[in-house]
């Protein structure tokens, strides 16, 4: 299953969808093809990259279901009550949401830094409804799924370092063990004192998972 399908999946019924830093706006059409939201806001940094997500929607744009917006993550994103932010790294996806507002609804999926993208929407409170991982064959993402009020269950560190959800995923084996492979190679190069002791305490939480000395909830 391709990455923009697996995405998709996540993704519910809503009266306007906003796809932030949308790319080729694969995802908007989606969810208008589907039915599954009213209107539509696509919306990107760079002009000339929304200009791909214009191309793929130009029919439900002329027809006034769907409105492009060239701006710096949500700063012009008003009125929607789903917001994906998808396909960019966890903590450029946290300097968005406090340059701007965290959406009513969201669904994130970050290409590095999910933890620290979970420990900030846990410290503001969020509701965290879904915390999971997908593959599509090559690759491991993971997606954050949430509300901005009604606050998340404490997490546990494996839950924190790889997502409630996740851990009771089958995929999440094969991102650990090629995750702990890459870590243990890295062992081998010259590094500071601090780091080595960062990438070691790295490695045991990746091996403990992958033993089962743990439910989550530590």
């Amino acid at each position: 299953m391709d990455r923009i399908k697996s995405l998709c999946s996540y993704l519910e019924n809503c009266t306007v969808f906003a796809d932030v830093a949308c790319d080729h706006g694969y995802c908007a059409q989606y969810m208008l093809k589907n039915g599954l939201c009213e209107k539509c806001i696509i919306s990107d940094v760079s002009d000339k990259s929304l200009d791909k997500a214009r191309g793929l929607l130009s029919s439900y744009i002329s027809a006034g279901r769907c409105t492009a917006i060239c701006c710096d993550g949500l700063e012009k994103i008003e009125g929607a009550d789903l917001v994906l932010i998808a396909g960019i790294g966890g903590e450029e996806i946290i300097k968005i949401l406090k340059n701007s507002y965290i959406p009513e609804n969201f669904v994130f999926q970050p290409m590095k830094n999910a933890r620290e993208l979970r420990a900030y929407l846990i410290e503001k409170g969020c509701e965290i409804t879904r915390d999971d991982i997908f593959s599509d064959g090559r690759n491991y993402y993971f997606v954050i799924k949430g509300k901005a009020f009604g606050k998340s269950p404490a997490y546990g560190a494996y839950e924190l370092a790889f997502g409630r959800d996740s851990l009771k995923n089958a995929v999440l084996n094969g991102y650990l063990t090629a995750e702990l492979s890459k870590k243990q190679s890295y062992l081998s190069a010259q590094m500071s004192v601090k780091a080595r002791a960062e990438l070691e305490a790295e490695v045991k939480l990746i091996r403990e998972v992958l033993e089962n000395e743990t439910d989550g909830n530590t």
